[in-house]
């Protein structure tokens, strides 16, 4: 049940980051930094997509996947296509590692230390789903601060959960 929640809360907020990514009205827009704010929209994006691929793709899945985490920090004037290819390969890499969980799985301890420490696999899923969630926030922020677009894109929508059922 674990892996089918964070399964539906995963694909959400990456199709909500892709909503945002989208949502620029001018491609140059996804790079603009504002005072007092250090990582564009562009870079959150590439830190999501990187993150997910190496720790849910790479260390669960088994694709090989190598991250490059100074890149995703580095990298400016990414194409808004290469962006959204990013989220894309990033959703699979979650729903491909995800699909291979066992509950056994879940409760063992994530194959690699992080920060230090060793954490269960489900506990150390659930904070790279707030990890997303966290930054889609940021993303949306940015969005509307640097364009003056306060409109919304329906991020982080309840139906969209994985036990979501109709009340009526």
């Amino acid at each position: 049940m674990l892996a089918q929640s964070l399964a539906a809360l995963f694909a959400r907020d990456l199709a909500a980051l892709r909503r945002e990514i989208a949502a620029y009205p001018a491609e140059s827009d996804l790079w603009r930094v504002a005072p007092g704010i250090e990582n564009s929209a562009g870079t959150l994006a590439l830190h999501v997509a990187g993150n997910l691929q190496h720790f849910l793709g790479g260390i669960l899945g088994g694709t090989g996947y190598v991250r490059d985490r100074a890149g995703e920090f580095g990298r400016r004037d990414v194409p808004r296509a290469e962006l959204l290819a990013e989220v894309d390969r990033a959703a699979a890499a979650v729903r491909e590692a995800l699909a291979g969980l066992t509950p056994e799985t879940l409760v063992g301890a994530y194959p690699l230390a992080v920060g230090g420490v060793r954490v269960a696999t489900g506990d150390f899923l659930t904070h790279l789903a707030t990890h997303l969630a966290y930054h889609l926030g940021q993303v949306d922020y940015h969005r509307r601060l640097v364009t003056g677009d306060l409109s919304t894109i329906g991020a982080m929508a309840i139906p969209e959960l994985a036990t979501a059922t109709s009340d009526g």
